[in-house]
């Protein structure tokens, strides 16, 4: 008897265990409570103090323009590439029409019987993409509406408050919303109704965050830093190279520092109260450089790498990538789509860049998270111009380097912990580490294998020797 009831209780053991490693690999994301800003104010984390990084996609046209079916792919999708928000217009239009002709506003601003609209009406074909991005562990960053839309009169304050209302009583209670207000606009534009929709919706949901999607070059600390509502910064670095200016939002950007998008990180992390800031709409990936003539170059993997890299190494507390085709949800076929779109938005799932990003978040999340800060001082001496510049972050014992350019790079080892550091390359287009050595405390020259000039993309990473974040044996993240 007593060598069954060892025999049982090392099975139930067993058994006790297996299932806890499997369940925190299957962990849905708001198990660990809602998101909520760390208290440095710089991140996001869950309730229960689990990070959150914050790798978002662009499918804008999604509740328009997908089928059932079709939303299904596209999700399973996001989720093996690594993106835990994906970024929606709720409404591109008042009336919006989704994939099945039902309509968003059958009877304007009245949402009383919006439920009469049967199978697959608007906002039935809504609750189904949130409840399986939520399957997915995938938060839904929902742009209420349109900026365009309000621009041209479409929602007054009085609509705005009852569209508020309807909004935060049907969501309210869905674990994986994200409010966006605006939406490709200035915040003095209409600012009546922004504050209305964003006072409204917080008055009844106050269990989700809440930020501003501005235009193309601005960010919301210009308008909102300050707004009660306003829990994390957003800007959009925009679409153009460093010569297109015209047309900004930005009245500042000369055509110098025009492309830096870690610029605007430094500047939101710079004010009081401290408000985590992101990048949520830089240049997307296959679209024409400066956004409407598809006869310019087109923005490719590397650049939107480039935009990542910078803004996250700068301080940024996660980042959001787009692509042209998927975006707009383009068909395909023999009609260009939106900005010169070729690819079908399915064939735009495969391109490098929407399956490059995952790394940048297997990096961050593989080092202490909540202590990571910009420190331009770790490059010694120059730190580049333009598509040159070196960018570094740090913890305290662990520190790294992007360069776009693979230029050589003066980097002081010196400010992180440890006697001495363990230095890899990581690769930010496969996740590749390679070991380089051990080196003493100082500063010594790094540069990587392979040539000098544009898309040569790289991260250098130096750990005190007597961490074991990584191991010299690792091949990847």
């Amino acid at each position: 008897m007593k060598k069954l009831i060892a025999l049982l209780s090392l099975v139930v053991l067993a058994v006790s265990c297996a299932p806890q490693t499997e369940q925190a690999e299957n962990k849905l994301p708001w198990e660990n409570g809602k998101l909520v800003v760390s208290e440095n104010g710089r991140f996001l984390q869950h309730e229960n103090g689990t990070p959150f990084f914050w790798l978002g996609e662009t499918g804008w046209l999604l509740p328009e323009r997908l089928t059932r079916e079709e939303a299904i792919y596209y999700l399973d999708a996001c989720e093996k590439a690594g993106y835990n928000v994906v970024q929606v217009q709720t409404i591109n239009g008042v009336p919006a029409t989704n994939a099945y002709g039902k309509l968003s506003h059958p009877n304007g601003y009245d949402f009383s019987v919006i439920e009469n609209e049967g199978e697959n009406g608007y906002w039935q074909n809504m609750d189904y993409i949130m409840e399986e991005a939520g399957k997915r562990g995938i938060y839904i960053g929902m742009v209420c509406i349109w900026g365009g839309l309000v621009k041209k009169g479409l929602m007054n304050p009085e609509e705005a408050k009852a569209y508020g209302e309807f909004l935060a009583n049907r969501y309210k209670d869905t674990p994986n919303v994200i409010w966006f207000i605006g939406g490709d606009i200035k915040g003095d534009v209409e600012p009546e109704s922004w504050e209305t929709l964003a006072r409204t919706i917080k008055s009844i949901d106050q269990n989700h965050l809440m930020t501003f999607h501005p235009f193309g070059r601005t960010s919301s600390v210009r308008w909102f830093h300050n707004a009660e509502w306003l829990d994390f910064n957003m800007f959009q670095s925009g679409h153009r190279r460093y010569d297109q200016t015209r047309g900004d939002g930005d009245d500042t950007a000369q055509a110098s520092v025009a492309e830096d998008n870690w610029r605007y990180v430094e500047e939101g992390l710079a004010l009081e109260p401290k408000k985590p800031i992101l990048d949520g709409e830089p240049s997307y990936e296959e679209i024409p450089q400066g956004l409407h003539d598809p006869s310019e170059p087109w923005w490719k993997s590397h650049d939107v790498r480039r935009y990542a890299y910078w803004s996250v190494f700068a301080g940024a507390f996660g980042h959001t990538y787009g692509h042209n085709s998927i975006m707009q949800m383009h068909k395909g076929g023999d009609k260009p789509g939106g900005y010169g779109a070729i690819k079908s938005w399915k064939e735009g799932l495969e391109d490098p860049g929407f399956n490059q990003m995952q790394y940048l978040k297997k990096l961050i999340v593989t080092f202490p998270f909540f202590e990571r800060v910009g420190d331009q001082s770790i490059i010694a001496g120059e730190h580049g111009f333009r598509y040159d510049r070196a960018i570094a972050t740090r913890g305290e014992d662990y520190l790294l380097v992007y360069t776009y350019t693979n230029k050589p790079m003066q980097i002081d080892l010196g400010k992180i912990s440890g006697e001495k550091k363990n230095v890899w390359w990581y690769s930010p287009v496969n996740g590749e580490l390679t070991y380089v050595g051990e080196f003493e405390c100082g500063i010594h020259a790094f540069q990587a294998e392979g040539e000098e000039g544009p898309a040569n993309d790289h991260v250098l990473i130096a750990v005190d020797a007597a961490k074991s974040y990584i191991t010299k044996e690792q091949k990847s993240l």
